[in-house]
C-alpha cells in the first residue's frame, strides 16, 4: 500500500506572481466546479490532508465552496497562496474550515522580496500574518525557496519569523527549502539554484541559535518522489526528478494505492514528510 497522506489539488494555473523557480502547473484550464466537487470527495476517500494550491487558489471563484466541502468530507485543509489576495472577509467566512494557510517569503524586505516576486508582495505577507494572528485556530506555514538571489537574508527572514512568533497566537512553521531544478517552463536554474553545500552551511549557521518558529530544511532529495497532485485539468501527476509524471483523469484511477506503488513516488518519504505538519501528527 502506498499509503498518501496528503494530496495537494491545483485548482487553477492562475497566479498574481511570476516566480522564476516556480513549478506549478501552467495554463492548464480548470475543471469546472461539480468536477471539482467530486474531486475533492475523492481525495477524501484515499487521503487525510488536502492542500488547496495553484497557481494562487484564491483565484479561482468557488474556493471558499470547495473548502467547506473538504472540511465536511472530514481532510484536514491547508491553503496554499501567495497571500496577495487575503482578505479578512476570506478568513471571517471561511477560517473555521482551515487548518494551515502557506505563504512565501522570499526576503526579509520589499528590496530583497522583489527579487524573484512582484513589488509590494512582502507588505502583502505581512498585512496577510496580521490577518491571520486574528484566527489563532489557523495554522500558519511561511516557506522559503533558497536561490541565488536571497541566501545571505535568510538568517533575517528567520529573525523577522521569530518575532512574529512570539506575537502571535497561532502555530507557526517555517519551511527553508532549496529552489528544486524543476518547471513547466524554461528556467535559467544556474542563475538560481545554490549548491547542497552552500544550503548545508545556512543550515548549521541558522541552527547555532535557539528559535521561536519551527524551521523545517527541504534539501533537494528531500524534495524529489515526494508529491501526489491533482492539476487544474483533473489530472493525477506524480513528480520525479524534473519530470512531471501524468497518470490520466483522477476521477477514472479505481485504485491509488496499486497505481502510486508502480511509480517513482516515495511513500516512506511522503509519510515522514507529512508528519512535520499535522493535527494527527
Amino acid at each position: 500500500m502506498a499509503g498518501v497522506v496528503t494530496i495537494d489539488f491545483h485548482v487553477t494555473s492562475e497566479c498574481s506572481q511570476e516566480c522564476p523557480y516556480c513549478w506549478g502547473p501552467q495554463g492548464l484550464e480548470a475543471v469546472d466546479a461539480e468536477t471539482a466537487r467530486a474531486i475533492v470527495r475523492r481525495i477524501a476517500s484515499v487521503a487525510r490532508r488536502l492542500v488547496f494550491t495553484g497557481g494562487d487558489p484564491l483565484r479561482r471563484a468557488d474556493i471558499g465552496d470547495l473548502i467547506v466541502e473538504a472540511k465536511r468530507a472530514g481532510l484536514e485543509v491547508a491553503v496554499s497562496t501567495t497571500g496577495d489576495e487575503l482578505t479578512a472577509d476570506f478568513l471571517d467566512g471561511f477560517g473555521p474550515s482551515i487548518d494551515l494557510v502557506s505563504l512565501p517569503l522570499d526576503g526579509a524586505s520589499e528590496a530583497v522580496s522583489s527579487r524573484t516576486k512582484k513589488e509590494g508582495h512582502f507588505t502583502s505577507v505581512m498585512r496577510a500574518l496580521d490577518l491571520l494572528a486574528r484566527h489563532p485556530a489557523i495554522d500558519v506555514k511561511v516557506a522559503t525557496p533558497v536561490t541565488r538571489l536571497n541566501l545571505e537574508d535568510v538568517p533575517s527572514i528567520v529573525a523577522l519569523l521569530d518575532d512574529r512568533a512570539a506575537r502571535m497566537p497561532n502555530r507557526i512553521f517555517y519551511n527553508v527549502f532549496q529552489a528544486y531544478p524543476r518547471a513547466m517552463a524554461e528556467v535559467d536554474w544556474g542563475a538560481l539554484v545554490i549548491s547542497d553545500a552552500k544550503f548545508d552551511r545556512l543550515r548549521a549557521a541558522v541552527s547555532a541559535s535557539e528559535h521561536a518558529v519551527r524551521i523545517n530544511w527541504l534539501p533537494h532529495e528531500t524534495l524529489d518522489r515526494l508529491y501526489v497532485m491533482v492539476f487544474p485539468d483533473g489530472t493525477l501527476t506524480v513528480p520525479a526528478g524534473a519530470d512531471y509524471l501524468s497518470y490520466g483523469p483522477f476521477l477514472e484511477i479505481e485504485d491509488l494505492d496499486g497505481l502510486l506503488a508502480s511509480t517513482d513516488f516515495d511513500a516512506p518519504k511522503h509519510r515522514r514528510h507529512a508528519r512535520g505538519w499535522g493535527r494527527a501528527g
